[in-house]
């Protein structure tokens, strides 16, 4: 279902990886409804697929560094194409609302339209969860406890 964008990425993109994109949109709710005003420039949208459906959900393990699957939880996801581009959003819940415009930025960035725009976001994003991520992190870590055994 990635494909496109592994393709963008590996044709010398410069959009950051699907991961960290989708990532930084899916929990930036108040900026993400922003993103319908992409919808202009990428000229008609077209919605592939719209709906819900169980995902896994990954986590990570801060002391070991690994990721493991938590379980099954609801997602809403959204797959577009515009401009010659496919989108995709996907979201934990089923606001299939705002899965939608979580794909347009996809969208936007894989067919050239409002590139500088794209990255700018998905930068900002990044860098705001990435902060946030180290700062619950560092709230965190003190109240750990070595475990015994006797």
């Amino acid at each position: 279902m990635r494909e496109t964008i592994a393709a963008g990425v590996e044709r010398g993109s410069d959009i950051p990886g699907d991961s960290g994109m989708l990532s930084g949109l899916a929990r930036a709710a108040p900026e993400v409804r922003k993103a319908a005003a992409l919808s202009p420039d990428l000229g008609a949208v077209g919605v592939i697929r719209s709906r819900t459906g169980l995902g896994m959900l990954p986590m990570r393990d801060t002391v070991q560094g690994g990721d493991f699957d938590l379980g099954d939880v609801l997602v809403a996801g959204a797959h577009v194409r515009a401009a010659g581009g496919d989108g995709y959003g996907m979201t934990v819940g089923r606001d299939l609302e705002r899965a939608m415009p979580m794909a347009l930025p996809d969208a936007a960035g894989l067919a050239d339209v409002a590139r500088g725009r794209v990255t700018a976001f998905a930068a900002r994003r990044a860098a705001a969860q990435t902060q946030t991520d180290s700062d619950t992190l560092s709230r965190i870590n003190p109240t750990r406890v070595e475990a015994q055994t006797l």
